[in-house]
């Protein structure tokens, strides 16, 4: 398989974060969003949204957004289970991961974020705070979502697909300076998480196109 990603976008580290925690490896194709590599012509074939992540399966078939590979990974890789099996757990890890991906990424995201500096003209210190706003709601709610819930993880015993959308948003919060110390629960979670290897490998930083620091 094919992982076409560019390192610090969330929706690729969720989905890198996935594939460790299959024991799933793949080649790792840049696109690097900075450039403008998701507009050219030979990217746009691949993925019609322009955007990444895109998983590539031997077949030659291209899987695009994070969730949809992640289900589809969990339902076709064996390994420890993404998806909790018990239906209300599983509704509840897919409300998390709902709260990320539907309702904060999106709004804070690169193509978001140019075109309020871009056609809208904002300076870069709205833009910031544009961002860091949005993510601070987001975690937020997940903060509320999961009070009274004492597993380990959100809300499983092991890390799974929740994780995969909630450690790359935190590591957004702090990009943004988002004051983290409001989320006690989720930073108990980042912690228990960012001591596994396949969290650890995933980091943006430990990506091959990451730039040296």
């Amino acid at each position: 398989m094919k992982l076409f990603g560019y390192w610090r976008s969330s929706a690729s580290y969720r989905v890198r974060i996935a594939l460790n925690l299959k024991g799933v490896e793949v080649a790792h194709i840049a696109v690097n969003l900075r450039t403008g590599d998701q507009r050219a012509v030979a990217y746009a074939k691949i993925n019609p949204q322009m955007l990444v992540p895109t998983l590539e399966l031997p077949d030659g078939t291209r899987l695009t957004q994070s969730s949809a590979i992640i289900e589809y990974l969990d339902e076709t890789i064996d390994g420890p289970a993404l998806l909790p099996a018990d239906p209300k757990t599983r509704a509840l890890v897919r409300g998390a991961m709902t709260v990320v991906g539907a309702d904060t990424a999106p709004i804070q995201n690169l193509r978001v974020l140019n075109h309020l500096r871009g056609p809208l003209k904002q300076p870069d210190q709205a833009v910031h705070d544009w961002a860091s706003h949005w993510i601070a709601t987001g975690l937020e709610s997940l903060e509320r979502m999961v009070e009274g819930h004492s597993t380990p993880f959100l809300y499983t015993d092991t890390p799974g697909a929740a994780e995969c959308f909630l450690i790359p948003q935190i590591y957004n919060a702090r990009r943004f300076d988002v004051d983290t110390s409001a989320f006690p629960r989720l930073l108990e979670i980042d912690e228990r998480c960012q001591a596994l290897p396949a969290f650890q490998a995933a980091l943006p930083q430990n990506q091959p196109d990451a730039p040296a620091a």
